[in-house]
């Protein structure tokens, strides 16, 4: 049976390669103490894989080696990246960690046991060269009175995917990085309340973090359908602020006019504390036509091997001025 680190038949190591070149051409590259690369992945379905390079029609789960490597190599492009949706089984995680090699640090929650939570994790991967962990691990819960509000909109549970709050630092920079997965439901209408409650709290402890120097940014799978629409509305209310360099660009593989995931952070504005870090662009991988070209593979199928939602990042200067 192959391992990840085997290597891979002629056909895929020249697809990779391919891979990376594309990468380098659409990512920026690392520069020491100049700058830090943030990304977030909703990587659909992320557990276990199947152990053939490729697998066929018949293979449970469908994803296979050769779609866990192209994983890595786009995962490897950033410094720190925020992944939703990593299972129970985290067979596919750990070979991306082996593939990525002893530099990588990763750190990842429990599996959300209830139904809601579709056991599902939530993981940072990064590359310690260049970010190391700050100290600071958390997950965000509402406090009580929040709970017992009778306003209508108000969250009257716990997050479905508790927020994961991390910190980092990276040339001297600190920074704390909160991921999400907000609970889609039934309706636009059920998503309000934990939208609601995630920009109350990290406006609240935006004010506190400020004081130690740190930077707080929101990043993951928000699960607002629309630009604009009263879902964003609701979660920018608290000041939390987006690019127009990343308000524009597709998230998904299927519409790009979903506007499900994001990077945010807060820019000075409604009373909050200013980012330190300079923001200098950002956008997303698109992967479609770039991986398993050979495979003749639906979007549909295609979003089980590899995802249906494009890596989002930004890029941030860590020098002053």
């Amino acid at each position: 049976m192959p391992a990840i680190t085997d290597t891979p038949p002629a056909n895929i190591q020249q697809e990779l390669a391919e891979l990376r070149n594309t990468l380098n051409a659409a990512i920026p590259a690392k520069r020491l103490e100049q700058n830090l690369l943030i990304a977030t992945w909703n990587v659909r379905g992320f557990g276990n894989i199947t152990r053939k390079w490729v697998s066929d029609m018949s293979d449970s789960p469908r994803r296979d080696l050769h779609a866990t490597r192209c994983i890595a190599e786009i995962i490897g492009h950033f410094d720190v990246i925020a992944l939703q949706e990593v299972k129970d089984n985290i067979r596919g995680l750990r070979d991306v960690m082996h593939v990525l090699g002893p530099d990588w640090g990763l750190i990842l929650t429990d599996v959300n046991r209830g139904a809601a939570g579709n056991g599902e994790r939530m993981a940072y991967l990064f590359d310690t060269r260049r970010v190391q962990l700050s100290g600071l691990a958390c997950e965000l819960v509402v406090p009580g009175e929040q709970l017992n509000s009778i306003a209508p909109d108000a969250l009257q549970r716990q997050f479905a995917r508790t927020p994961y709050a991390v910190g980092f630092r990276s040339a001297g920079a600190t920074f704390v990085l909160v991921t999400l997965h907000v609970l889609f439901g039934d309706s636009a209408k059920q998503r309000m309340p934990e939208l609601k409650a995630i920009a109350r709290w990290m406006s609240d402890w935006a004010k506190e973090v400020s004081d130690y120097e740190q930077n707080l940014l929101a990043l993951g799978d928000f699960n607002i359908e629309q630009r604009g629409d009263v879902l964003a509305q609701t979660f920018f209310s608290e000041g939390l602020h987006i690019p127009p360099a990343l308000e524009q660009v597709t998230r998904s593989i299927f519409d790009e006019t979903k506007f499900y995931d994001h990077i945010a952070w807060f820019d000075g504005s409604n009373g909050q504390p200013k980012l330190t870090m300079q923001f200098l662009q950002g956008g997303n991988f698109d992967f479609v036509g770039k991986v398993l070209k050979d495979r003749d593979l639906s979007k549909q199928q295609l979003s089980f091997m590899i995802s249906d939602h494009y890596p989002l990042w930004a890029e941030f200067s860590l020098t002053e001025g």
